[in-house]
């Protein structure tokens, strides 16, 4: 078995067995022809459950053919331009030859005899993207599994920096569409169960200032806590951005402080052409950025940033085995000093490799592609009587419902829309997601292929409004 084993010996077995895998999808890629082949769970799970792991097929190319059965043929591929459901974007080639270098190398980033240039390479990464975002020279962060992570850890850092023992006091503000990891933040940090407080949002979906003024002041006015405020630049639902110089003078005013949730619209601090949407974003105290989602790389590569890096001791523990205290004093870098993570991935080399080969303003490009691509699509979507759309986009995200000429029953229009969803992707011809909005069922396009056209879009209503119009004929037979 030790021929099985990366090193020295085996370096052209692993050639081989690399090169037939990259053949393989290489091949898949280029003849998927519809995002999704609509295989079912009840289809598919037999098939793997058919297999035994305790038998193994002791060769390479019979486990790529079965892999082929149980996965590639049915995988949901994010590359094809129908694909307009969550936040899953396509993936540039020099951050996937930066995942096949760093697997194969399998750094270790929580120490720096694990990691060396790679602890270097994520610190000038960090410091990049502090700078884009201008949070000053005292700036600091690390990479983290995704947004999830980064908000949890901005959030520890809040409530740490209250200095407070009594969590039942703090509180934290963000808008009834922000993302659900706030709440989950909270508890698992302790807080109180009415720890989060929930502010309203206007007709554009964005933070209401007004609203969270107020409720701050109710905050000071019981003696409570305002830990944080989490504006979000780029909802998940809406694509929406919080009017962050507004909520950074509120934070300010009462001592709160400001995350700015932009695991979405980080894309814009690449962009040439709208970066000035995310004004306001360089007075944050932490910000979350998810280059998975809008820099077009591969899961996960994800960060979080702090105004002050004294900020991250919060995160930090010693142990002698791994980074003892002398190594402060002697100033060995270890990144696992400002991770929650202990072992962690150099899921930084993924971004390193793309900016290295495209540049920071050829991730733009592609960004503001997708940006220009919603503006469009809302256009297309408002001028369609079929359909109601329900805010003009600040990113890529557009919700709407179909609307019928001839059906008024708010519930017959949720089931026709859940059905169309349903059928599209059972079909595979396009991958779309779904919220509620006011209670009622939506669709959601979130766009993030340049290679996604207007055309696509027309097509895919058009499924739509078929699939929502088979329903409500075969409803009215029913009903008949």
């Amino acid at each position: 078995m030790r021929s099985h084993l990366l090193n020295d010996t085996t370096a052209e077995h692993y050639r081989r067995s690399v090169t037939e895998g990259v053949e393989r999808v290489a091949a898949k890629l280029a003849a998927t022809d519809r995002p999704f082949t609509g295989v079912t769970a009840d289809d598919l799970a037999p098939r793997i459950d058919a297999i035994d792991l305790d038998r193994p097929l002791r060769d390479t190319t019979a486990a790529l053919d079965e892999l082929e059965d149980v996965y590639l043929r049915d995988a949901v591929y994010f590359h094809h331009p129908r694909y307009l459901a969550h936040l899953n974007c396509p993936v540039v080639i020099p951050a996937v030859l930066g995942e096949a270098v760093l697997s194969a190398v399998n750094s270790s980033l929580d120490t720096w005899d694990q990691s060396a240039g790679g602890t270097l390479i994520e610190r000038k990464l960090i410091d990049w993207t502090a700078a884009r975002i201008g949070l000053g020279l005292a700036a600091d962060g690390v990479f983290t599994s995704g947004g999830t992570q980064s908000n949890l850890q901005a959030l520890l850092l809040a409530r740490e920096e209250t200095k407070t023992e009594e969590l039942t006091k703090l509180r934290v503000f963000a808008s009834e569409v922000s993302h659900f990891s706030v709440q989950k933040s909270a508890k698992l940090l302790g807080l109180g169960p009415d720890a989060v407080v929930v502010v309203p949002v206007d007709h554009d979906k964005r933070m209401q200032t007004v609203a969270l003024a107020h409720e701050l002041e109710r905050c000071a006015e019981a003696g409570l806590i305002p830990m944080a405020v989490v504006a979000t630049a780029g909802t998940t639902d809406f694509g929406s951005i919080d009017p962050l110089p507004e909520i950074a003078g509120l934070c300010e005013q009462y001592g709160a402080w400001m995350h700015v949730d932009a695991a979405y619209g980080c894309g814009l601090l690449a962009s040439r052409k709208y970066r000035h949407r995310i004004d306001g974003i360089e007075r944050a105290d932490s910000v979350t950025v998810d280059y998975h989602k809008s820099f077009f790389q591969p899961v996960s590569s994800s960060a979080v940033l702090v105004r002050d890096a004294a900020t991250l001791r919060h995160a930090t523990y010693h142990a002698e085995y791994l980074n003892p205290r002398r190594m402060v004093t002697e100033r060995i870098p270890n990144q696992v000093d400002k991770s929650l993570q202990t072992t962690r991935r150099f899921d930084a080399l993924k971004l390193w490799m793309t900016l290295r080969v495209m540049g920071a303003d050829g991730i733009g490009a592609l960004f503001d592609e997708v940006c220009d691509l919603a503006a469009e699509g809302w256009k297309l979507l408002a001028a369609d009587p079929r359909f109601d759309v329900v805010v003009e986009p600040s990113l890529s995200t557009l919700v709407f419902r179909y609307i019928p000429a001839a059906v008024t029953d708010p519930g017959e229009i949720d089931r026709a829309n859940l059905y169309a969803r349903k059928a599209l992707f059972a079909s595979g011809d396009a991958v779309v997601a779904g919220t509620k909005v006011s209670g009622r069922h939506y669709l959601k396009f979130t766009l993030l292929n340049p290679e996604t056209t207007t055309a696509d879009i027309t097509a895919v209503l058009d499924l739509i409004a078929g699939h929502a119009e088979q329903y409500l004929g075969e409803s009215l037979d029913r009903a008949c």
